[in-house]
């Protein structure tokens, strides 16, 4: 019985991982815009966390989320994680100390 009541989820499971698939690859094309950024970053001497910005986006997402059906309370907290993750990732490489070429 167990596995019939498994089976029912199969079509389900498939689906949601299809859609991953397209989060991921959505993620690391947002990746590739956040290293450019941090060179723009750099070379204007601006930091890593630009607090106007992540509310502008936090708004942005719950705005969007609610338009396509989706909880603007989970969106946007999906989206704080991530902008967190990658203002600590920005940070770190901001500070990072140039590599001269000799290993020092």
């Amino acid at each position: 019985m167990g596995d019939d009541r498994e089976q029912a989820l199969a079509g389900f499971r498939a689906e949601i991982d299809a859609i991953d698939v397209e989060i991921v690859a959505l993620l690391a094309r947002r990746m590739a815009v956040v290293h450019r950024v941090i060179d723009a970053k750099r070379a204007h001497g601006l930091p890593a966390l630009i607090p106007a910005r992540v509310e502008e986006v936090a708004d942005n997402v719950r705005r969007h989320a609610a338009a396509a059906g989706a909880p603007p309370d989970f969106a946007e907290a999906v989206w704080r994680t991530m902008m967190d993750w990658i203002i600590t990732y920005e940070d770190q490489r901001l500070n990072a100390v140039p590599d001269d070429g000799e290993g020092r």
